[in-house]
Formats: structure tokens, C-alpha cells, sequence
């Protein structure tokens, strides 16, 4: 089987809990530094790596290095030669430490504080470095070992002299340091490289992985994942290469909310993870999940609410995504990332009413489709409803009137917190509002799919969410939209709703509720309590 390596790398800060440890880590980078520039020197007189390497070497008696210790300085040296040779430069002429800091010393441009800092620079640039490359024989690295304890991982520093060690903290929140974790606990190889920088120690690890030709392709179909933060799960949708929905499931992330800490949370995600992946291969299809990206968490005193910002705050989306894809590739299924916009609306528009599904499933669904190449057709019904003046004016009517209750509610409103709740609801229904008032005849993206809108007018699937949704179902983001189905079902006009649904268009929850039902408050409540 063709394998492919893939580089992966996470950047960390040292913290030393003893003074003493931190000063014989420096005192080891300083003397590795000087065994680079002493390498490479002798590497142009035509010295050979083994030579330099062995343990009565110049490098392990001139510089206190254990042999392997002084073999990574011949690579690092080997590695610098090497590249002014591809650059055309002439290794002779190379500067250890940037020639940049170096001709701003020579310069004496600088006086005071600015020439002490530029020469701190040039000083950690050229001394500071210490390399260790990583042994799957010694599981995992054997002069600088990465070990967990106490829920916390640690970096164990081999100082060269009479097996003397040094242990200092790693602290990151690099997205991939749960693969970082998982080597260490596995005894997998992975490359450490010091670096002083500002008077502080940091850490950079790296390792390759091969990974296999993807087996399992949309060519056989693709497994689309939804993530939610309520309820607090996965939506997953089998969608067969025609793009029709094979099959569909949920899965419970609850059980991450019961880990008593984060190793046991990680294991929970895992274990998820891998339940995914095997649902794939045993479909022999890819996955496809929405493109990863930096989700609003909140926090105290924006106005959100308390229960919102808890459910945001415990949201493991990214992290177990990036899970499910790691171990895909290892697993040859190919990953596909889709763009996000408007999943979540199309599902619950199209096919959640259509075919029963939630809109958690409907939006896996689109994920799904998305990731085969196919586009979201505007139904004829919802076409024909767009144009229809009694559906817009309907619709503008009770933003215009929420708006109005909006700002009466803010301006009375004393507490600060709940101010901020009803200025953000206002912001919302005003941006409504606009999308309602932009559609003047024109259906925008002539394919009625979601890749922006038009100069000639609105994305049509964004002003049927906000016409439809909170106007007729009471709802910003309704549970159920079995209520759409006679709508999509009565051809070119929306005379399902008028026998005996609800309220006439444009009336949806009653008018003194209608504030506090875009707020997500109880029925009258509009004073005390904070956000």
C-alpha cells in the first residue's frame, strides 16, 4: 500500500518549577549551539559525521555531549550546510544567529535599551538552540522525553553529564496537542527543538506519520457529520454517491460532560472517534464535516445567558473533529471539509420537513451532499412563495413590530445585562428586517444555493429562515418543522398554512409574547435576573 508522510508540529512554552533545572537547560543549549558551529566548521574541512559523532569524539569531550547528543548537532550543522548549498550561497559566508541581527550589531544604529535588546536577540538566536531527534527503539524520544503525571505533561531534559536530568512543564493550547498526547502516551517517536526567545524557553515537537492512500472515497458515498451544542451530540447521514440519504443516527457527547477529568474526556472523545470511522469503512464511504473554525463561546455580561454560555463552553466540537480526521487518514478514509454556511438552513428548510429527519440530521445530510458536489436547488414552492407580496409583507409587518417592542423593552430595561440581551435580539430583527426588505423580486444566486448573494438581491434560503421560522413557528430555530411540509407540498403557494396550521402569515406568537420568545424568555418575563 503507497504511503504518504504528513508533517505535524505543536509549539509549547517551558515553565521550570526549580531555578536550578532552567539554568542547567540554558548552560546544555549554549554548549549544543557551540557544538553546531563547531560541526559545521569541520564539516567544510571534510570531516565525516561518524568521526565527529563517536564517544571520544571532540564533540563529547569539548562540549560535555552524550554521542547522540553530539550526532544531532552533526545533523543540525549537515542540515544548515546543506541549505546554503541549495540556496547558491556560499556556506563559508554563513552567520549562526541571522545575519540580519548580525549587520544591525555592526551598524551601531542602535543605542541604549534598542541596541541591549537587538543584541539579546542575536545572543538567544546563535546560543539557544538544543535538537533531539525522535527513536520509535527508544519509545519516543530519549534526551528529551515527553511524560504525563498529575494530569499535566512534562518535558524530561537529558543534560549529558553522569545521567543527570532536568524536568520542566509544557504548557500549550495547540489544536493538535492531543495527537502530541497521544504519542506520549504510546511511546511514538516525535523531535523536540529548543528555542530561547524573550528570556524564555520554547519547545517545538514535530513527527511525520504515513498515512495510506485513501481507501474508503465518495466514490462509495459519504458519511456527513453535523456537530451540536444542543442536545449535546452528533447528527451522522449516509448519503450513497447519487446523493440520497442511505441511512442516519445520532450519538450522545453527554458522557464527555461526566469525565471526571480531562484524560478521561479525551479517552471518551476518542472512543468516539473511532466509532465514526469504523461506521465509514464498514460503508466504504468518506467523511465529510463542516470546515473547522473558531466558534462565538461568549462570556459574562454580553447578554447571552447563563445557560447559553454553559452549553457553548463545553462544546468539544473542534476538538473531536480533528480526532475523527486524524484517525480516518490513518485508517484510509478520505476526509473531506465543506464550507459551513447555511447547512444548518438548507436541512431544515428542504429536507427535514420532506423526510422526517431532525434538523440535526437534515444538516448532516447537507454536509453530506455538499461534500459529493451537489447543489441545493431553491424547491418551486419556496420560489413561488418568495415572489408572493402577501409572504413579504406578511413577514415585514412582524419584524417591524418586534422591532418596536424591542426598543420599548430596551429603553424601560434598568438591568444592564438584560439591556444587552434586548440590543443584541434588536440588532438581529433589524438585520432581518433588511433582508426582508432587499428581496424585491429577485430570487439571488441564480442556483438558489448559499455561495453569497447577488447584487441583484438577498440569498434567497436566509430570507425564507427568517420569514418562516420565528414569523410563523414561534422560533428563531425550531425543533420541529413537520409544520413546512404542507407548504412545500402545496404547488407554488403556501394555502396549507390557511387550513388550520396557526395564525395567518405575518401573525406567528402572540404580540406581547413575541419579545420575549425571540429572547427565549419565559412568557412576561422582561425585568431582573442577569444574563
Amino acid at each position: 500500500m503507497t504511503l504518504r508522510s504528513v508533517f505535524t508540529g505543536v509549539q509549547a512554552l517551558l515553565v521550570f518549577p526549580h531555578r536550578e533545572d532552567e539554568r542547567a537547560v540554558r548552560d546544555l543549549m549554549r554548549r549544543f549551539s557551540a557544538a553546531v558551529r563547531y560541526a559545521y566548521k569541520r564539516l567544510l574541512e571534510g570531516k565525516v559525521r561518524e568521526e565527529l559523532k563517536k564517544a571520544d569524539g571532540p564533540l563529547t569531550t569539548l562540549f560535555r555531549l552524550n554521542t547522540r547528543q553530539a550526532d544531532d548537532a552533526v545533523l543540525k550543522a549537515k542540515a544548515v550546510l546543506d541549505s546554503a548549498k541549495e540556496r547558491g550561497q556560499d556556506p563559508r559566508k554563513v552567520v549562526f544567529g541571522g545575519r540580519g541581527l548580525f549587520e544591525g550589531l555592526k551598524r551601531r544604529h542602535l543605542s541604549g535599551k534598542r541596541y541591549r535588546a537587538l543584541k539579546r536577540r542575536w545572543k538567544e538566536a546563535r546560543q539557544g538552540t538544543l535538537y533531539a531527534r525522535g527513536d520509535a527503539s527508544k519509545k519516543g524520544n530519549p534526551n528529551l522525553r515527553l511524560g504525563v503525571e498529575g494530569g499535566a505533561l512534562w518535558l524530561e531534559v537529558n543534560l549529558g553529564e553522569r545521567g543527570r536530568k532536568a524536568r520542566a512543564l509544557v504548557r500549550t493550547s495547540h489544536p493538535h496537542l492531543d495527537r502530541l498526547l497521544e504519542r506520549a502516551y504510546s511511546g511514538l517517536p516525535y523531535t523536540v527543538e529548543l528555542s530561547l526567545k524573550d528570556g524564555r524557553v520554547y519547545a517545538h515537537f514535530t513527527w511525520a506519520e504515513d498515512l495510506p492512500q485513501p481507501r474508503h472515497t465518495r466514490s462509495g458515498g459519504v458519511l456527513g457529520i453535523d456537530a451540536n451544542a444542543h442536545p449535546y451530540g452528533l447528527a451522522l447521514a449516509l448519503v450513497g454517491p447519487d446523493g440520497n440519504l442511505k441511512a442516519h443516527r445520532t450519538l450522545s457527547l453527554e458522557e464527555v460532560d461526566r469525565a471526571p477529568n480531562r484524560g478521561a474526556k479525551e479517552l471518551v472523545l476518542w472512543e468516539v472517534a473511532h466509532r465514526i470511522v469504523a461506521a465509514a469503512e464498514a460503508h466504504g464511504a468518506a467523511i465529510a464535516t463542516e470546515r473547522l473554525k473558531r466558534l462565538r463561546k461568549g462570556r459574562r455580561g454580553d447578554g447571552s445567558g447563563r445557560r447559553f454560555r454553559g452549553l457553548q463552553h463545553r462544546f468539544a466540537h473542534a476538538s473531536l473533529l480533528r480526532k475523527v480526521h486524524a484517525l480516518a487518514r490513518r485508517r484510509g478514509v478520505e476526509v473531506v471539509e465543506v464550507d459551513p454556511r447555511d447547512t444548518s438552513t438548507i436541512g431544515m428548510l428542504k429536507y427535514a420537513p420532506l423526510l422526517s429527519l431532525s434538523k440535526d440530521v437534515a444538516a448532516a445530510y447537507v454536509i453530506g451532499r455538499r461534500a459529493l458536489g451537489l447543489r441545493e436547488r431553491l424547491p418551486k414552492v419556496y420560489q413561488s412563495l418568495l415572489q408572493e407580496e402577501g409572504f413579504r409583507n406578511g413577514a415585514l409587518a412582524f419584524y417591524e413590530g418586534l422591532i418596536r417592542e424591542l426598543e420599548e423593552r430596551r429603553k424601560g430595561e434598568k438591568n444592564p445585562y438584560l439591556k444587552r440581551r434586548w440590543s443584541r435580539e434588536l440588532r438581529k430583527a433589524q438585520r432581518a428586517l433588511g433582508m426582508l426588505s432587499s428581496l424585491q423580486g429577485s430570487l439571488g444566486s441564480r442556483w438558489g444555493a448559499t455561495e453569497g448573494r447577488n447584487p441583484s438581491g438577498a440569498n434567497p434560503w436566509r430570507v425564507l429562515r427568517v420569514g418562516l421560522f420565528l414569523p410563523l413557528l414561534g422560533r428563531e430555530v425550531p425543533r420541529d418543522l413537520a409544520p413546512l411540509k404542507p407548504i412545500l407540498k402545496a404547488p407554488g403557494s403556501w394555502e396549507g398554512w390557511k387550513t388550520g396550521l396557526g395564525p395567518h402569515p405575518g401573525g406567528g406568537p402572540p404580540p406581547v409574547a413575541r419579545a420575549d420568545a425571540v429572547a427565549g424568555l419565559p412568557v412576561g418575563v422582561g425585568n431582573g435576573g442577569k444574563g
